[in-house]
């Protein structure tokens, strides 16, 4: 028989097994998942999540398809943000400092509580990214915040109203459009997608049942 535990779900209790996710355990408990469910596997950031242990004071923040329910878990989604999200031409842009002034000014009333870095889901070190950004790195804000998911929950939690993923989102934008070097490889890929070279290829790809095409990509060409 699986082991059983007591969680809170919007303040209400219900026992699930204990190897469920978070996610699962809602979909156990009967909540049908409109919103805020996305991928399931950790990579669109929909799911965010804050919840507090019984008994603990800290207030904690993840994903919910990742994260396994703990007994006493009191549970809260975040499944949107309002972010301030600033217009821009990406072709007009300039890639100094006084574009994140303009655009994100608030940056700079950064108190360096590290609340932001906290409560990552994804563990990235998000006020130093945003120290690269007010100084102009962005070849360092996007590197260090590559793997940004845009969940939102370090804005949620900052003092100073940063929405640090739209800031992220610039610099890797203009590290992307001006900074990082051409790969002429990828170029002349899109060109060809875009001339129809591949056409029939994926056609026939289509075509394929699943289990040929799990056999075909587990076993595919690894360019070095």
């Amino acid at each position: 028989m699986e082991k059983m535990v007591n969680v809170y779900l919007f303040g209400k209790q219900y026992s699930v097994p204990s190897e469920l996710t978070i996610m699962r355990a809602m979909e156990y408990a009967g909540y049908q998942l409109v919103r805020g469910c996305g991928c399931r596997n950790g990579f669109c950031g929909a799911c965010a999540t804050i919840y507090r242990i019984k008994g603990q004071s800290e207030l904690k923040a993840c994903l919910a398809c990742q994260t396994k329910v703990e007994e006493g878990m009191y549970v809260a989604t975040l499944p949107f943000f309002p972010l301030v999200k600033q217009v821009y031409d990406i072709e007009k842009v300039k890639t100094n400092e006084q574009i994140m002034m303009q655009l994100y000014p608030e940056i700079y009333a950064c108190v360096g509580c590290n609340a932001c870095t906290k409560s990552c889901t994804q563990k990235l070190n998000v006020m130093q990214y945003i120290a690269y950004a007010q100084r102009g790195e962005f070849d360092k804000c996007a590197e260090e915040s590559f793997d940004c998911v845009m969940c939102g929950v370090c804005s949620s939690r900052c003092p100073a109203g940063i929405s640090h993923p739209q800031v992220a989102m610039l610099a890797r934008r203009i590290n992307g459009k001006y900074l990082a070097p051409k790969s002429e490889h990828l170029e002349n890929r899109v060109k060809e997608i875009k001339d129809g070279t591949f056409n029939e290829l994926i056609e026939a790809l289509m075509g394929k049942p699943v289990e040929e095409l799990k056999e075909l990509y587990n076993h595919r060409e690894i360019e070095k």
